[in-house]
């Protein structure tokens, strides 16, 4: 009997020792679950907080980006870390927006953030996801007939473009920018190559046309005399970018033409000859009617009548 009682004892000491061990692996294995969520939620925190601020300091550093391309200066971006700078375009509302999203390298594997950062008053034309760690930045002036915005183009460094057969003064303005992602002569294997009213390349441009063809999408471009800004947006940019953006900058043209078309009326009352409101409020209903870049060239004839009138006046409108 003893000896009977002695396994019964045996038997519930083992029976308390397994049990003891099973409870602490669980709680064990609930302390790991619970210390990997944490860690993560505070990973992704922290990423979507790094990528709200570097988004910010994208924007800082594109402000006192005006007109650098007519002073032969190009701006670089430099981020530690392996990047995806995601373009967003909004083209709702008044104006529309400019949106940015990071997408950064973490432990070898890419953490994606809902963090978006927007502004009104940019206008980037890039590929809707442009990777790198360092990025190249310059900016043209677009006047459709008077100065709308600035564009500026963003290109990873990862990235060359070639352009052959283009204008000489084409050329010159892209040699006068002295930066490897922008070559005009000796292209490589590996360059994006833009070519100039002939085919097979990557980008095609049409001068006469006035489209460029990439990726088998045909954008069209316009502008005032030697305005060129459009097209380099065209070549830099993918068709749903250049095709948003623009349609933005036409949201913007149609509030400025409206605000010169009331100056013109006020400096009639002064005593100046009011001949170009009429072209102003029709050149307004011509871009409220805008819907895709097809339409640019409609515009820019009524844009070429306005700047005649406007510098043939008595009293300059702008």
């Amino acid at each position: 009997m003893g000896k009977h009682l002695l396994q019964s004892v045996s038997k519930r000491g083992a029976l308390e020792i397994s049990f003891g061990w099973l409870f602490a692996i669980i709680a064990g294995i609930a302390i790991i679950f619970l210390a990997i969520y944490l860690s993560s939620r505070l990973i992704n925190s922290s990423q979507e907080t790094i990528s709200a601020e570097t988004g910010k300091e994208i924007e800082i550093l594109l402000n006192p980006l005006e007109t650098s391309f007519e002073s032969s200066q190009i701006t670089s971006i430099t981020i530690p870390t392996q990047t995806r700078i995601n373009n967003i375009c909004d083209d709702s509302g008044t104006y529309g927006r400019q949106g940015v999203r990071l997408d950064q390298m973490s432990f070898g594997k890419w953490v994606e953030t809902d963090t978006n950062v927007y502004f009104t008053n940019k206008y980037i034309f890039s590929d809707s996801v442009t990777e790198g760690k360092k990025f190249y930045v310059f900016s043209k002036p677009f006047s459709f007939p008077f100065k709308v915005a600035d564009l500026i183009y963003l290109i990873p460094s990862s990235k060359t473009y070639c352009f052959t057969n283009a204008p000489s003064f084409i050329l010159n303005e892209l040699s006068n920018l002295n930066q490897s992602v922008i070559q005009t002569s000796n292209c490589s294997n590996d360059d994006i190559k833009v070519c100039f009213n002939s085919a097979g390349c990557e980008v095609n441009v049409n001068l006469n046309s006035k489209t460029v063809t990439k990726n088998k999408a045909k954008m069209y471009y316009s502008g005032m005399e030697e305005d060129y800004s459009l097209m380099y947006a065209a070549i830099f940019s993918d068709k749903t970018i250049y095709e948003c953006q623009v349609k933005r900058l036409m949201l913007r043209l149609n509030k400025i033409a409206q605000l010169y078309r009331e100056k013109a009326i006020s400096l009639q009352e002064s005593g100046c000859e009011d001949t170009i409101s009429n072209y102003l409020n029709e050149f307004e209903i011509l871009s409220e009617t805008y819907s895709n870049s097809e339409n640019l060239e409609e515009l820019a004839i009524k844009a070429e009548s306005i700047v005649y009138t406007n510098n043939a006046g008595e009293c300059m409108t702008w």
